[in-house]
């Protein structure tokens, strides 16, 4: 499985959804037939905190009225074909479509750690693809101890070129998402990317068009971008996204990663522009919570899932709903 930002991030930070069968059912159907947003409502447990395997995941996001859920590409690849039949149903019947996966590959440490994991992907891209599942998003550390930009960059290219080239292979969209705050970038030897301008450079040099971002409005406001920013991009530019939201009483520059807010908890970050602007280029894909918030971690399953899916939508409501 690949390291979690969460870990990792927050020991530095201190210092599509493609719908079942090609049908669109229920909610996201009535949203885009009144001309209001194409997104997806989306539940990722891991980013909140959730410990749930996929069946109990599809549960929690019926029930709380999610549209959406992250598949578990090494969980698809177990299923036999009857089994997957039968997990698609359930999600149909519950009006449910898949979200974006996590990229099951290390990239980030040695190299044979990438080579014993790059070497997995095919099987278990392949079985997102059976499952009707066609987005893949993973994160960029933005800084390194040992690695100066330009090596780390070339490095970043080379390896995650493979996983791009794999995944269009099985038909999956490859999304990419900077980490924006100055006390994550700076908190090592050399920074790395850590904005939309950056991160868009770093897929042309990858070079295969199935490449996008992970847009998060927490880095989009951390890296000090704009509207103007959100509006150099198109639907088929974003693979996912993730909304956040901030403190109160910190700069944007003393803000920590692991510090986060529910959507639209604290007015901190213009969640209003930012959803605004995924509603004018069309943007279809799933949107999720990734708050890093220790009170919402502390909760049991279903009141995070709860409080997750009542501060999104309060989000959306601030578009239209």
């Amino acid at each position: 499985m690949t390291i979690s930002r969460r870990d990792l991030l927050a020991k530095v930070s201190i210092i599509g959804s493609m719908s079942i069968g090609g049908a669109v059912f229920g909610r996201r159907a009535k949203a885009a037939s009144a001309g209001q947003r194409k997104f997806t409502l989306d539940l990722n447990c891991g980013s909140i905190g959730v410990q749930a395997d996929q069946r109990q995941a599809i549960g929690l996001a019926h029930r709380f009225g999610f549209e959406s859920l992250s598949p578990d590409p090494h969980y698809v690849a177990q299923l036999s074909a009857a089994s997957r039949r039968e997990l698609l149903a359930e999600m149909k019947q519950k009006d449910l479509v898949w979200g974006a996966a996590g990229l099951p590959v290390d990239f980030r440490k040695d190299e044979n750690t990438f080579r014993s994991d790059v070497q997995k992907l095919p099987r278990l891209a392949a079985a997102l693809q059976q499952a009707g599942a066609t987005r893949v998003g993973t994160w960029l550390m933005p800084c390194h101890e040992e690695l100066t930009y330009l090596t780390n960059f070339r490095q970043h290219a080379r390896r995650l070129r493979e996983c791009a080239t794999i995944l269009a292979d099985h038909g999956q969209r490859f999304g990419l998402e900077y980490v924006g705050p100055k006390t994550a970038w700076a908190s090592k030897q050399h920074s790395f990317v850590h904005s939309m301008s950056e991160a868009k450079e770093l897929i042309a040099e990858i070079g295969v068009d199935n490449m996008g971002l992970v847009l998060d409005s927490w880095h989009w406001y951390t890296a000090h971008e704009t509207v103007e920013d959100l509006r150099t991009l198109t639907n088929a530019d974003v693979v996912a996204c993730d909304l956040n939201d901030a403190p109160v009483g910190r700069a944007i520059d003393e803000q920590i990663d692991s510090q986060r807010e529910l959507p639209a908890a604290t007015g901190v970050i213009d969640v209003k522009s930012f959803l605004g602007e995924l509603v004018a280029i069309g943007f279809d894909g799933p949107v999720r919570a990734e708050p890093f918030n220790q009170p919402l971690n502390q909760m049991d399953n279903e009141p995070a899932a709860e409080a997750t899916a009542k501060a999104i939508r309060k989000a959306f409501e601030l578009v239209g709903g």
